[in-house]
């Protein structure tokens, strides 16, 4: 098979410079994503994901050539890590843990990946993260029908601190600058790192309530003490604002 490992193009390599999709397809079912139409799969195939027949062998040998590389490896860009049967997903993070590499999870999937904390903790290295779009949970299970309730993934996230692994949210697409600023409040008190972008590839909010909530998140994370990164695409509607990036 391919690479398990590889190095991100465009705009997904602000993510991560490296990843590895451990699954075909993804049952958050979310009506914005992209990675099916990128895929060229039916949408509805694209709702049963399955795991990468050999993968974890390819991950192995991937992962013995970059022995004790620094960069994290990115779990996983058009499949969440994990979905309902995730077992694979602890002997993947086994073998690149086995082999020195660093971690970065991003996920929907709530407190289901509480059980891998005590794996990633092991390595100051790694990060635990999740994606916010709605924080009312009604909107979020009627466009986001298969992932964790919101809540759900605050708790993965306080328990992962816990743990003392670093946490970052991905609050992409801002899909309502309302629902955008309430996950970041909500949240900002147990996240190291936002990471900002716009939606991409349908219609999101208008340019002035995007201006309007980026150069409020922007003060907030400031006054906060907070990291966090604003995407390319999405930079020069924060420079609109006279704002610094």
């Amino acid at each position: 098979m391919m690479k398990a490992i590889y190095e991100p193009t465009g705009k997904a390599r602000e993510f991560g410079d490296l990843a590895c999709n451990l699954y075909r397809g993804c049952s958050n079912g979310c009506k914005y994503c992209y990675a099916p139409g990128i895929l060229r799969i039916d949408r509805e195939e694209f709702s049963k994901p399955v795991f990468r027949k050999g993968v974890l062998d390819q991950l192995e040998k991937d992962s013995k050539k970059i022995a004790g590389s620094r960069i994290p490896i990115f779990l996983c860009f058009t499949c969440d890590p994990y979905p309902e049967n995730n077992l694979p997903t602890r002997d993947a993070i086994n073998i690149l843990l086995h082999n020195g590499c660093a971690i970065n999870i991003l996920t929907k999937s709530g407190t289901r990946s509480c059980r891998d904390f005590d794996r990633l903790s092991i390595d100051p290295g790694n990060w635990f993260g999740t994606t916010f779009t709605y924080w009312d949970k009604r909107k979020s299970k009627e466009n986001e029908p298969g992932a964790a309730l919101p809540q759900d993934r605050l708790d993965a996230i306080k328990e992962a601190k816990r743990y003392g692994i670093k946490t970052w949210v991905s609050l992409e697409p801002i899909v309502s600058a309302e629902e955008a600023f309430d996950c970041l409040y909500e949240s900002y008190d147990h996240v190291d790192l936002f990471k900002i972008g716009k939606m991409n590839h349908r219609n999101g909010i208008s340019e002035k309530e995007l201006r309007e909530f980026l150069s409020e998140a922007t003060k907030v994370l400031i006054a906060q003490k907070k990291d966090y990164y604003i995407k390319l695409d999405t930079r020069p509607f924060l420079k609109a604002t006279g704002e610094e990036v």
